[in-house]
């Protein structure tokens, strides 16, 4: 019995360092496909995205296989078997299920939730329970419930390898995996005397330039299906709402109001008229419940890119379901 209980514990450890060595994800910035929702955060506000090599990486490969198969053996039972573990863990059901085969205990949650809400909130009993029962053991967490619900796959497989560890599963966890991730930042520098504000927006022009083209193709994309009603199309986004006549007109039309012609200039003939246009245009957005843009007029007049894309994600965040 005595001999049964040190082999116990001896193999413990030893799952408990693998699954310290399972996943080991340093934080090193990397080029990533980015889109709009991916850039601009709040101020202080920090996401994380897989850099597309890593999936690719046999060792990584090898422990979602042993994860699903572990998730899959474990819930047989259930009839629930999983394929991709961003796609079928993210709303928390797979994950309330597991929870509950490998503690014994029922969760107080729906069974059926549809809703982002409903997701979060069943997550978020999931997390607590799973993490009151980790934390004793010294385990760090390293996933949230936007990191899981938003398919976080470092932060799925993180909960995962806990889980395993700490349950003792029957599993084979590959060591020393290791990915690299792009972290988007929003940080604010301050300066003698002034302020300096840095966003996503910034780190993608300095660090990752080769993915610019992705965000501005969407964005071409989203003003484009609005624009088209007036047979009107932009395929430069530096230059054609440097007048702010694009921008008025597109106001209009997701506000769904004419804009009178008399309140711009549709053919301005010099900068001030040009600042006079994103001026009014920005007064629009304003009217329009959105926040002052933080770009100056004369920026966007002046073909300052950062700052046209600043405006057009505003909008984009904004109205992108709309018709």
């Amino acid at each position: 019995m005595g001999n049964e209980r040190k082999r116990r514990r001896r193999r413990k450890c030893d799952l408990q360092e693998e699954g310290k060595h399972a996943i080991n994800a340093p934080l090193i910035p990397s080029s990533a496909e980015l889109h709009p929702e991916d850039t601009l955060l709040e101020e202080n506000a920090e996401r994380t995205m897989l850099d597309p090599t890593s999936r690719e990486d046999a060792k990584l490969k090898d422990l979602q296989r042993v994860l699903i198969d572990w998730v899959n053996n474990e819930l047989e039972e259930e009839r629930i078997i999983v394929k991709d573990l961003e796609e079928d863990l993210y709303d928390g059901q797979v994950l309330q299920k597991l929870f509950e085969k490998l503690s014994g205990r029922k969760l107080n949650v729906a069974e059926v939730t549809q809703s982002e809400i409903g997701q979060k909130q069943k997550l978020q009993t999931v997390l607590e329970a799973v993490n009151e029962l980790i934390q004793h053991h010294g385990w760090s967490t390293e996933w949230s419930v936007d990191l899981i619900h938003s398919k976080n796959l470092v932060a799925i497989i993180s909960l995962l390898v806990g889980l395993a560890v700490h349950f003792q599963a029957a599993v084979r966890l590959p060591e020393h995996v290791s990915v690299q991730v792009l972290v988007v930042k929003v940080s604010r520098v301050l300066g003698s005397g002034s302020t300096v504000e840095r966003d996503a927006f910034d780190t993608l022009l300095d660090h990752a330039p080769d993915k610019l083209n992705i965000v501005k193709k969407s964005l071409i994309t989203f003003v484009n299906k609005h624009l088209n009603k007036l047979n009107l199309e932009v395929t430069e986004l530096e230059t054609q709402f440097a007048d702010g006549v694009y921008l008025v007109l597109l106001m209009g039309l997701l506000e769904n109001y004419f804009v009178p012609l008399y309140n711009f200039y549709l053919t301005p003939e010099n900068f001030e008229q040009k600042v006079h246009n994103v001026s009014f245009a920005f007064e629009l957005m304003q009217d329009g419940g959105l926040k002052k843009p933080k770009a100056r007029p004369e920026d966007v007049v002046n073909l300052n890119l950062k700052s046209t894309l600043r405006v057009l994600y505003n909008l984009f965040t904004n109205y992108k379901n709309r018709e």
